[in-house]
């Protein structure tokens, strides 16, 4: 038998809108060192860890810290977002975003969740989907994205090769993390910026499924 699809999401921005938790955690955090930190400055940090982000705000305000101070500033930061976390509910979801998850569900696919968050269990959880997905990849123990290893640890523990999975990011790194991995990679959002995805649509409301699936070819054995 035909191992199933898998489909593979990223969280921040494409199953909920919490990029806004991380800016206004990090933008405390860079207030509090003297960096000046704004919304643009904030999407180049889609898709980046957590100490990676923090590097790249220092790098930016030309500030070097201790490996002691990084370390703290990073858990300070994580707890801003976790204090925001705490608020979250269901009505937080995407549109769009229990329809998709319904749809795979009716088609015998399986789903999982690659975020560069530590805290996506949680997040899931207050959203009220984390029974939708069968694995949430661990950052912990694995390379940052664009690195393919969040993707390549979905694939794994759903046993379903990287030929017959599918990744939803709206992060360059992201895309680049699924076409590493050998996955097909769907874009959520700009089409300029993400340019190297398969295919591209302008939000998860606006995914066409079918279209995703036969432009993978992996419709056999799935009802159309």
């Amino acid at each position: 038998m035909s191992p199933a699809a898998l489909a593979i999401f990223d969280l921040d921005g494409v199953l909920a809108d919490t990029a806004h938790l991380h800016f206004r955690a990090w933008k405390t955090i860079a207030d509090e060192l003297g960096i000046y930190f704004d919304e643009a400055f904030n999407q180049q940090l889609k898709g980046v860890e957590r100490i990676g982000s923090l590097r790249a705000i220092l790098a930016h305000g030309e500030l070097e810290l201790t490996e002691l101070e990084v370390a703290a500033f990073a858990e300070r930061k994580n707890a801003l977002y976790l204090d925001a976390v705490a608020h979250l509910t269901p009505n937080d979801l995407l549109p769009g975003v229990l329809a998709i998850l319904e749809n795979i569900k009716n088609r015998g696919m399986q789903a999982a969740v690659a975020s560069a968050s530590r805290n996506a269990p949680l997040v899931l959880d207050r959203l009220g989907i984390a029974d939708r997905f069968i694995f949430v990849a661990d950052p912990a123990l694995s390379r940052p994205k664009p690195a393919p290893d969040l993707f390549l640890a979905c694939a794994d523990a759903a046993n379903t090769p990287p030929s017959q999975c599918i990744g939803f990011e709206d992060a360059v790194v992201g895309i680049t993390a699924i076409k590493e991995a050998g996955m097909r990679a769907i874009g959520i959002g700009d089409r300029k910026i993400l340019k190297e995805a398969d295919i591209v649509f302008s939000s998860v409301a606006a995914v066409n499924l079918e279209e995703v699936l036969k432009y993978r070819k992996i419709l056999d054995g799935f009802s159309t």
